[in-house]
């Protein structure tokens, strides 16, 4: 399946039925009186986060939703059906944005959460509804209220609880994929990642996700390379593990590139924790690895990590490391979600 993280979306409600003019007629009734009844509501449109998604494609084929218009009222009091409600269905991590793509109507976080993203619109009366003291045969109704109609934007961004970064070829799909049961693709070749991943981590009895994006370049933040659109996607992360390829030409330059694209990005990355490792140490030999580890821990400011996918050496230390790193974000920073309703 082919993954999706952006489409925009015309959503309309039904309009309300019509009132109906009508007056009872029956034998020996000299004066029946009105019974036109009302219309029905229009149908209105949702937003659903469902289980089994994990993308937006369904939204390249279909981009218009209309629900349907509400019945009109007929004679004998007969009140008209309700339009049939439209529901759009996104995975988890989905934000709904105005057209202006700035404004934020509801981000979808939970399974079963449902937002109302267009009202359906009111029934009119039917005349039976205007009789009064002084006009006992009204001869006018209502017409049904439009519905309302909006171009929206749904944007998902992954919910993972950490998220891997670094320059392309860092070893990211490696570490992925020797941590978790999932399978990204790898190659000895730069941007062998093109899409997202996720893979749930089993660590000391405990499980969180991990979400994998591919590799940033210098001036990605201007569309260099894959550009930093998918940065988005660890936005959620409560910690970043920061990979540092150790046969680079310098480790430190290669951490500071990939710092200075996660600051132009913006968005709250360049303030998330992060663990720094440095990645492909088996390919190094004692004097190159001192070297590498010293010009990085200069850079980053912190002790690295030493890893190594392949032979597993400091992958252990460093999942425990993002445990606890994620366990100190949670207990300073809750999460906050937003609903809307029109």
């Amino acid at each position: 399946m082919k993954f999706l993280d952006e489409a925009k979306v015309y959503v309309r409600s039904g309009d309300g039925g019509a009132g109906c003019v009508s007056f009872r007629r029956e034998k020996f009734i000299e004066f029946g009186g009105p019974d036109g009844g009302d219309g029905g509501r229009g149908g209105d449109v949702w937003v659903e986060c469902v289980e089994g998604l994990n993308t937006l494609i369904d939204y390249r084929y279909q981009q218009h939703f209309k629900a349907r218009k509400g019945e009109h009222g007929s004679g004998r009091n007969r009140a008209g059906g309700k339009g049939e409600d439209v529901i759009l269905k996104v995975p988890a991590g989905t934000e709904i944005l105005s057209e202006d793509r700035e404004t934020l109507i509801a981000d979808m976080t939970t399974v079963g959460q449902r937002v109302r993203l267009a009202k359906g619109g009111n029934g009119g009366f039917g005349n039976a509804y205007f009789t009064t003291s002084t006009n006992r045969a009204p001869k006018h109704a209502n017409p049904g209220l439009e519905g309302q109609e909006h171009w929206l934007w749904l944007r998902l961004k992954l919910i993972a609880d950490a998220g891997l970064v670094g320059l392309p070829n860092a070893g990211k799909s490696t570490f992925l994929a020797a941590v978790t049961a999932a399978k990204p693709k790898i190659a000895d070749y730069p941007f062998t990642t093109l899409h997202p991943g996720l893979g749930v981590v089993r660590v000391d009895t405990r499980e969180f996700v991990l979400a994998d994006i591919p590799g940033l370049i210098e001036g990605a933040h201007e569309g260099v390379g894959l550009g930093d659109k998918f940065l988005a996607h660890v936005e959620r992360c409560r910690v970043l593990l920061h990979l540092v390829e150790g046969t680079s030409e310098d480790a430190g330059a290669a951490y500071r590139l990939v710092r200075t694209e996660l600051e132009a990005y913006g968005h709250g990355l360049e303030e998330k924790p992060e663990v720094v490792a440095l990645s492909k140490a088996d390919t190094l030999d004692p004097e190159t690895l001192a070297l590498q580890l010293e010009r990085l821990e200069e850079a980053c400011g912190q002790k690295p990590l030493v890893l190594s996918s392949a032979t597993r050496q400091g992958v252990t230390e460093a999942l425990r490391a993002l445990m606890a790193r994620m366990d100190a974000a949670a207990a300073e920073a809750p999460v906050e979600r937003a609903a809307w309703q029109p």
